[in-house]
């Protein structure tokens, strides 16, 4: 077989990785920029198409299932392909970077799936891009360990039957690769994320026992979901594996993607695996989308919007529902608590938390959830284990009772909840907090005993935008204004130099931060997403 011709991609202003020639190589550039070539100009139709929904939303301020797409939902004899067997039981799932100890960690975990996820766990430095990878061909092929330089404690893999199946979660379309170019164009994020870890790995896991299997984040529509399987059936080609090989959970995490799960299933049904409800970017999108609409849409404090709110029920019935009408997977919410060492009154009430929570989606007929740290998998998982029993999913039970309605889906207004002061001081805290983390190069980070990530970002400062633009009234009496966002960040500001000491908040990006949630939180024009601007002031 002769070389590949040099691949057309260039790596540009990136210092070089050890090891990173395992993972760039001119065959796997050479597919990402095959991938880059067919499928961007989509791409970039796609997110010109979502600007063109949007502002028909902000016109009429409603949203209804597609009348074009009527038939798709009629049929009843259309499915899934079946599950393989590697994901026909995904009762827990854990979620997490791909750093080496959280690598060693989650496949450790008793998690039945690992989310390895280079989206918004992870802050896409190009060292977190390309290690990432090299971990996971590391951990596919038993070559790697960790000992932590501060505690000198080691990590190995357990046995390979021990191990959670891996779904690897790429980068939204609307994030650019700016280390890898094509003809001066930055490469879609997307594309370089799957690409290197399918080149790299499809093979390896079907090996294994196993297969490349994906979460989609932040899709908006079932031509989305069409797009991604059109780069399935390439890539399949391509390597030469069986198509339906690679299996595919979307994330309704969007509104607009709540109007259309049947579709997006449709479109990926040789390849589709599931659906999940992603809860604190489904309600990102809901203010982004409806930030025109009035009183009506206007959300309280995050903390007040449980997955019991009637609109948020309304979203996961109807989720359980068209999984198991289509034979497909549901997975349920995270739990974010990270228990505490030191205060086991914390761990105790949130631990009851948890368990309701997961008892919950449980019984409303989810097949599995997701949790954010090990210590949770035990809790998640007999909540699992009491419903299921020895099966493997409980996709049998077709929710039938369940009806939702278009309105319901957007009706904001059913919850009795307001803003308050404490939430507009919250979302300053956690805002200013994450996106110090992220501009370090941290996308999964502890606040408050939560593990907090971009989609938590994106809330706090969506709210605080909303609250302002809404002209709420706090019941302190105070009013959501600029100048109010501008106090309580400088009083955050201040709060976190005297908790952590001079030294340590110079050496960080304290007051970056601060001013780009103030950015994104005041500026008329609503950034479409916090990582965009984010991205720019990323070093590395």
């Amino acid at each position: 077989m002769s070389a590949p011709a040099p691949s057309p991609l260039a790596v540009v202003d990136a210092e070089p990785l050890p090891r990173q020639e395992e993972v760039l190589t001119e065959a796997a550039l050479a597919f990402v920029a095959e991938l880059h070539r067919r499928f961007t100009p989509r791409r970039d139709e796609l997110l010109a198409r979502r600007q063109e929904r949007r502002a028909e939303i902000a016109r009429t301020s409603t949203l209804d299932f597609l009348p074009e797409t009527a038939a798709i939902r009629a049929d009843d004899s259309w499915k899934v392909a079946p599950a393989p067997a590697a994901l026909n039981d995904r009762r827990v799932e854990i979620t997490g970077p791909t750093d080496r100890k959280m690598t060693i960690n989650a496949l450790n975990s008793g998690a039945k799936v690992w989310l390895a996820d280079f989206e918004d766990a992870s802050a896409p430095t190009w060292e977190n891009v390309v290690l990432g990878q090299l971990n996971l061909i590391d951990a596919y092929t038993r070559k790697i360990d960790f000992t932590d330089p501060r505690s000198g404690k080691s990590y190995a893999l357990k046995p390979a039957e021990e191990l959670a199946t891996v779904v690897m979660r790429p980068r939204g379309w609307h994030l650019e690769e700016r280390h890898l170019t094509f003809d001066g164009r930055p490469v879609p994020g997307a594309l370089v994320d799957f690409g290197l870890y399918f080149f790299h790995n499809a093979q390896r896991l079907i090996d294994l026992g196993k297969g490349p299997y994906f979460y989609l984040p932040k899709t908006e529509s079932h031509l989305e979901a069409r797009l991604w399987n059109e780069i399935f059936v390439f890539a399949q080609d391509y390597v030469g594996i069986p198509q339906g090989t690679v299996r595919a959970t979307v994330l309704i995490e969007t509104i607009t993607a709540a109007y259309e799960m049947e579709e997006i299933l449709y479109e990926l049904r040789d390849h589709a695996a599931g659906l999940n409800a992603g809860r604190w970017d489904y309600l990102f999108s809901i203010v982004k989308n409806f930030r025109d609409g009035g009183q009506k849409f206007v959300l309280p404090d995050r903390n007040a919007v449980t997955m019991t709110a009637p609109f948020m029920r309304a979203y996961t019935e109807l989720l359980v529902r068209t999984c198991h009408k289509r034979g497909a997977h549901a997975i349920g919410g995270m739990a974010a608590f990270i228990p505490s060492r030191k205060d086991a009154e914390v761990n105790k009430v949130a631990f009851e938390k948890v368990k309701a929570d997961k008892d919950r989606e449980a019984g409303d007929g989810f097949d599995g959830s997701w949790v954010a740290h090990p210590d949770l998998v035990p809790i998640a998982m007999a909540s699992f284990d009491a419903v299921l029993g020895e099966k493997p999913n409980q996709k049998d039970r077709l929710r039938e009772d369940v009806s939702v309605a278009a309105g319901d889906l957007i009706a904001i207004d059913s919850l009795d909840a307001e803003p308050t002061y404490a939430g507009l001081v919250s979302a300053v805290q956690v805002g200013i907090r994450y996106i110090e983390a992220w501009l370090r190069g941290l996308g999964a980070v502890a606040i408050f005993n939560l593990m907090e990530d971009a989609a938590t970002a994106e809330i706090s400062r969506s709210q605080i935008w909303q609250w302002i633009n809404a002209g709420v009234v706090f019941e302190n009496g105070k009013a959501a204004t600029p100048e109010l966002a501008r106090e309580v960040a400088a009083e955050e500001l201040a709060a976190i130099r005297a908790e952590i000491g001079e030294e340590a908040f110079a050496a960080g990006k304290w007051q970056q931060a601060h001013d780009l949630l103030l950015h994104v939180s005041l500026d008329a024009d609503y950034a479409d997403f916090l990582t965009l601007p984010a991205y720019e002031q990323l070093v590395g």
